[in-house]
């Protein structure tokens, strides 16, 4: 192991919805850096597998419901004798409806994941780290919807833009303990709850994920000919939760390609 992968040796960390997607990127690249990495997640036999591959435990957890987040970091401590850092990337999506059709029962379901999901993590890890004098790293994962309208549902871009404003309130609090709260916004990963999204919304159910991929990167950032990926947003992550980015709290990285910087009506088209 080299020096450009040793930035979280002897570092504890627990990714929720750490099993797969771009939370399985995170926690392998994470713990290739040297971190023992707690996945919590609900889905148990991947989870488990997948935990063992990269060297790491599995804990089912529900996000929504607190005393799973509690029992993760507590794991933590139990085995490993504190926490280092969290990552809040659980997160669910829905189909959406218009404001005038709103389910609230929909609502719900995406606030006590989406948002109460982070809350809980924020809570138990922050009250781990403060006992231990450990400061500590906090990384909740939230959405270019968080910062530009239009881009998903009304329910998905209410939870997304809470925990922006959340990770900055948690990060003016916890800096006095030296612990950094930091958000990172993907837009445009082709994951599998984007290609269910876009499926629904172009009522295309066949849609691939190659296909969703080519239209991203066609029209979803200014750099065309090339989408996001799961690993962009992993080393996003890796660099906010290590000590390169020791002087950083309260920060919100947008992964996009440049998209929200820039209207998709107004480029302007330069001449050759």
């Amino acid at each position: 192991m080299n020096n450009l992968h040793c930035m979280l040796i002897g570092k504890v960390a627990i990714v929720t919805g750490g099993a797969r997607g771009i939370g399985g990127d995170i926690s392998k690249l994470m713990a290739e850096n040297g971190a023992h990495i707690i996945i919590a997640d609900v889905l148990d036999e991947v989870g488990a597998e997948f935990a063992k591959s990269i060297g790491g435990v599995f804990i089912h957890c529900d996000v929504s419901k607190e005393s799973d987040v509690e029992s993760a970091v507590q794991l933590a401590l139990l085995s490993k004798g504190k926490l280092d850092i969290i990552i809040c990337n659980a997160g669910i999506i829905d189909n959406g409806r218009s404001i005038t059709n709103l389910e609230m029962k929909n609502v719900a379901s995406l606030i006590n994941v989406n948002l109460n999901g982070v809350i809980h993590g924020i809570k138990h890890a922050a009250r781990a780290m403060i006992s231990l004098n450990n400061k500590g790293s906090i990384v909740c994962c939230t959405s270019s919807a968080a910062i530009m309208g239009g881009l998903a549902s009304h329910a998905y871009t209410l939870t997304k833009g809470a925990i922006l404003g959340l990770s900055r309130s948690t990060a003016c609090e916890l800096g006095v303990h030296g612990i950094r709260v930091n958000c990172v916004s993907p837009h445009g990963i082709p994951s599998e709850m984007l290609v269910t999204a876009y499926r629904d919304h172009l009522g295309k159910p066949n849609m691939t994920i190659e296909q969703v991929s080519d239209m991203i990167s066609k029209e979803g950032s200014l750099l065309q000919g090339r989408c996001g990926t799961f690993e962009d947003i992993a080393h996003a992550v890796l660099f906010l939760v290590s000590e390169e980015a020791g002087f950083i709290t309260g920060h919100n990285l947008v992964i996009d390609g440049g998209y929200t910087c820039a209207s998709g009506q107004l480029r302007f088209v330069y001449e050759k």
